[in-house]
């Protein structure tokens, strides 16, 4: 029987987040965002993407942001298998200054159109060194939701989550500055990748992939 894989994009980022996978074997769904409400929290919004689900015990993909809608998604429902991508799957592991900063409404007084225009600041952050790197990272900033951004930066404040199922696997690298190596307890480690390893460090993403994927 053909596995169905949902996968949940980044913040900022859509299905060209994963043009450099190969999932040719797989039925593939990318997940689509869709507008929240001003007070919504993340588990009232994880229900409203349930609707999108529709297969009985699907594979959930999550990079970033979208690993923790993976992980709230599969309280309501069984899943074979959670894939982290340069996420996280506890409030422990967000860094505390996030969570600092969360609390004083940080997010609320940076100007974030800032980060939709490529910089020394968001290249180095994202990790993209190269020039095809940059490329790459450019459209993903470009055609970011400035208001599905402030409330995902709440979201990430905020979030409590102490629940690490079962099925859980995490990826990730260890030049990560978004989501720190270091605060991150993984099953599988990408040296030197960075948070958008997911494009350029797709081959070992993919070597990985295709072990845990049977």
């Amino acid at each position: 029987m053909e596995k169905h894989i949902y996968i949940f994009s980044g913040l900022g980022a859509d299905e060209k987040a994963f043009q450099r996978l190969n999932l040719d074997n797989y039925k593939v769904t990318h997940m689509r965002w869709i507008k929240p409400g001003g007070d919504e929290t993340i588990e009232a919004y994880a229900k409203r993407l349930l609707e999108q689900v529709i297969s009985p015990k699907p594979v959930l993909m999550g990079l970033s942001f979208g690993g923790l809608m993976a992980i709230e998604v599969s309280k309501y429902i069984r899943a074979e298998k959670i894939i982290l991508i340069s996420s996280v799957k506890t409030k422990k592991e967000i860094p505390l200054p996030y969570r600092m900063l969360g609390k004083i409404g940080f997010q609320k007084l940076f100007p974030l159109q800032s980060l939709r225009h490529p910089n020394f600041i968001t290249n180095f952050l994202f990790g993209a060194r190269s020039e095809e790197d940059k490329e790459l990272l450019k459209p993903m900033l470009e055609n970011t939701d400035i208001d599905f951004l402030k409330w995902a930066m709440d979201q990430v404040a905020e979030w409590r989550n102490e629940f690490i199922p079962g099925n859980i696997i995490h990826i990730h690298g260890t030049a990560d500055r978004v989501l720190p190596y270091r605060n991150v307890k993984c099953d599988y480690t990408i040296d030197d990748g960075g948070h958008m390893m997911v494009l350029n460090h797709a081959a070992e993403v993919n070597e990985i992939l295709q072990e845990i994927i049977k």
